[in-house]
């Protein structure tokens, strides 16, 4: 899946260099991958887009998670994997999730690395509809009132991480975002809600904004790559990146963990348990 910075950097690169091609062919599924999930047959997704213009893209996200929709005139695309544009001749990927050809000779390929979907449906259709309207945590809507509604309606024995990057509370709020956003709050990804008082509950709040804000801002995660295949110019603070330098603020060892069906990283300083 993609997370909401890079959903944010993708749609505002399609707006830039995608609106206005037209599609003259589209390949779903040629490769398969057990974790790919489409709307429908995937092989009526030719059928479904040629001819269509690319109109807009937003990252307004799903409920779930971050996406990107693309309008395709009279369809929509709402993709949450990694993509990829590809000027006329250049080499196509070997394995793909998703491909479209444009009438110019240029492409547009998505490629999945974990896990995602690639949803393809009429644009008045249901798939376009967010059945909750869940508001971007980069958005006015999502306030401290928002927020504390969020923190009210968990169980107070959950981890920060499971808070904040579980059970589709906040969409595109992901693993990986989640390492810095913890690091800026000070709090270690295992602390309980119930241990977090007012004051630090606000500053985690005030984390979250900010630093998803920064990350959208600076183009994105270094960890991850853009339209162009470019690494985004936010230096993570936490991350695979970072686990063989010490703590910028204490100098203490990075630690790296499993937890909740992924890696965190800490530091056992700043962040104390």
């Amino acid at each position: 899946m993609i997370e909401l910075p890079e959903a944010y950097v993708l749609a505002e690169q399609i707006n830039k260099n995608l609106v206005g091609k037209t599609i003259k062919n589209a390949i779903a599924n040629a490769h398969p991958h057990g974790f790919a999930y489409y709307s429908g047959d995937p092989a009526a997704y030719g059928a479904m887009l040629a001819g269509m213009g690319i109109s807009k893209a937003s990252a307004d996200t799903f409920e779930h998670c971050g996406h990107v929709d693309i309008v395709c005139e009279d369809m929509l695309l709402s993709i949450s994997t990694p993509i990829k544009y590809h000027a006329p001749g250049e080499k196509l990927p070997k394995s793909h999730q998703l491909l479209l050809e444009f009438t110019d000779g240029s492409h547009m390929s998505c490629t999945i690395q974990m896990w995602g979907s690639m949803m393809c449906c009429p644009s008045f259709h249901t798939c376009q509809k967010k059945h909750t309207k869940i508001p971007s945590p980069l958005s006015d809507a999502f306030d401290e009132d928002y927020f504390g509604s969020l923190w009210k309606n968990s169980k107070q024995s959950f981890s920060a991480k499971a808070f904040l990057a579980t059970e589709q509370r906040i969409p595109g709020l992901g693993n990986g975002v989640l390492q810095d956003i913890l690091f800026n709050a000070n709090i270690h990804p295992k602390r309980k809600l119930e241990t977090i008082g007012d004051e630090e509950k606000l500053k985690l709040y005030h984390s979250v904004k900010t630093t998803l804000k920064e990350m959208r801002d600076l183009g994105g995660r270094d960890t991850e790559k853009d339209l162009f295949n470019q690494n985004g110019g936010y230096q993570t603070i936490l991350s695979k990146n970072t686990l063989v330098y010490p703590c910028r603020i204490c100098g203490r060892e990075i630690v790296r963990k499993a937890f909740l069906g992924g890696n965190i990283y800490f530091c056992p300083v700043c962040q104390p348990l």
